[in-house]
């Protein structure tokens, strides 16, 4: 209880209080949040992915390499940083709702007036004057600032979470599109040495034509450019390959020592992925990003509160014990103590339009977290389909394809036949050589085209991501809302 003689003095600045406060100003209309029924979401929910996802491959160097970079990728490692930075903040936060003590001392060579509370022999005098004192403060938090400081803190903290889940997530896919950049590297040197071997075929058998006076010279040159251009090709394709591994060593976070341990992919680009049919009806609980920006909005909410709580008084409890003395022969004496106890009160009358001010900033921040959130529930719902159309359609095309690669590779044996037999002119063997090679490559893009859109797919809604239950019950509170 505070001592009797403090009560008048705390009615009165109660009744100040009550009479004296800055006027809150109204709470503007502001940016609304998307609906997720606007967005066309289908009913059912995106199938259960596991976290190491990447292993459905069965490339024991992906799972290497997955581990590598998960451990010493900067960018990963700078997310976890920003995570212990914000939980730091929090740690700060919370502590201004506890009891502050401090001990302050001082001592001093000070000139006491003549004309002050001090009589001769000290005052006119210089005297040593000691001072040490311990302080309590505490924030009563009448009004929410505090707690409002700390929900701020606290759900930035889970954003900064999400962020490093977001960046892993992003990380994994692109780690899978160099890997599989590199595999396609590898395929393309394949159908490059093919390619050489057929066309070393055409210039033999251009030769034996020559020679037997069946095949001018012009048709030999032509078949020497081809087979010379189709080694550029593989010299072409192998830089591809090495700057592939260059891509993947970097993600991994290591240096030119680690390229020649990267061998030849051996992952299945046909392997099954859990994938969702359509735009899956829990794509805004599962994406990191998204969950990220909606705690922002929070973080943002509880700002503005705590902006707010600003017009209204800031009420502390202090007290101080300590000793005082003019002289040091005076300072440990009993006499000396001094103590002090009672509320600090903080009343805004007139600040020329701050508090104000700084409570439209708070509400424009939140705007801009609303927006952010919106654009990226856009962006994840654009991107889910997109890589659900390309799926659908590369899905459909490669069958097609592989007839066209197959009727191609019969057409150039068939050309190769009656050329060698004399049947047929050398440009039907280069043009049927032309289109399998066009096949071919065609094959191969689709191919890897399909495996990347997958992965695309599968990151797209949240796949791998493992959150945790705190994070699952606020995006489920968040929906109740």
């Amino acid at each position: 209880m505070l001592p009797q003689r403090l009560v008048p003095g705390a009615v009165f600045s109660s009744a100040l209080i009550l009479s004296g406060c800055a006027i809150p100003p109204k709470a503007m209309p502001g940016v609304a949040e998307i609906a997720p029924a606007t967005l066309g979401l289908s009913a059912e929910a995106a199938p259960p992915v596991q976290q190491d996802w990447w292993t459905l491959f069965h490339d024991p160097q992906v799972d290497r390499l997955v581990a590598q970079m998960l451990q010493s990728n900067p960018n990963l490692q700078v997310a976890m940083a920003r995570i212990r930075g914000a939980e730091a903040e929090l740690a700060a936060s919370r502590s201004l709702r506890q009891p502050q003590i401090n001990l302050d001392g001082q001592i001093q060579e000070t000139l006491l007036s003549d004309e002050y509370v001090l009589p001769a022999p000290y005052g006119g005098s210089w005297r040593e004057v000691e001072d040490i004192q311990a302080r309590l403060t505490w924030s009563l938090d009448f009004w929410g600032k505090q707690a409002a400081l700390i929900d701020k803190a606290r759900t930035l903290a889970e954003a900064r979470g999400l962020d490093a889940l977001a960046a892993r997530t992003a990380l994994a896919g692109a780690f899978s599109q160099s890997y599989i950049g590199l595999l396609m590297a590898w395929q393309n040197i394949d159908i490059a040495g093919q390619t050489i071997a057929e066309r070393q075929t055409i210039l033999q058998l251009a030769q034996s034509r020559a020679e037997a006076g069946l095949e001018n010279e012009a048709a030999l040159e032509q078949a020497k450019a081809l087979l010379a251009a189709a080694e550029v090709d593989l010299m072409k394709f192998e830089s591809d390959r090495d700057l592939a591994i260059h891509a993947i060593v970097a993600l991994t976070g290591q240096g030119t020592a680690a390229y020649d341990r990267i061998t030849r992919p051996s992952a299945a680009l046909d392997n099954l992925l859990p994938l969702p049919k359509a735009v899956p009806a829990d794509l805004l609980s599962r994406r990191p990003d998204i969950l990220a920006a909606r705690a922002r909005i929070t973080a943002a909410t509880r700002g503005q509160d705590a902006a707010y709580a600003d017009f209204y008084p800031n009420i502390d409890l202090t007290a101080a014990l300590g000793l005082q003395a003019v002289g040091l022969s005076n300072f440990l004496s009993p006499s000396a103590i001094t103590t002090s106890v009672g509320p600090a009160i903080h009343l805004p009358i007139f600040d020329a339009g701050r508090l104000r001010a700084q409570y439209a900033l708070a509400g424009a921040d939140l705007d801009v977290a609303v927006g952010e959130y919106n654009a990226t529930v856009l962006a994840a719902v654009r991107q889910t389909a997109d890589a659900l159309s390309e799926v659908q359609s590369l899905a459909a095309r490669q069958p097609r394809q592989q007839v066209v690669l197959d009727s191609a590779l019969r057409a150039l044996r068939l050309a190769e036949e009656r050329y060698r037999l004399g049947l047929s002119d050398q440009i039907v063997v280069l043009n049927a050589e032309g289109l399998l090679l066009q096949a071919r490559r065609q094959m191969a893009m689709l191919e890897s085209q399909a495996a990347a859109q997958r992965v695309v797919l599968l990151l797209s809604v949240g796949g791998g991501v493992d959150l945790s239950p705190t994070q699952q019950a606020r995006q489920e509170g968040s929906h109740d809302d």
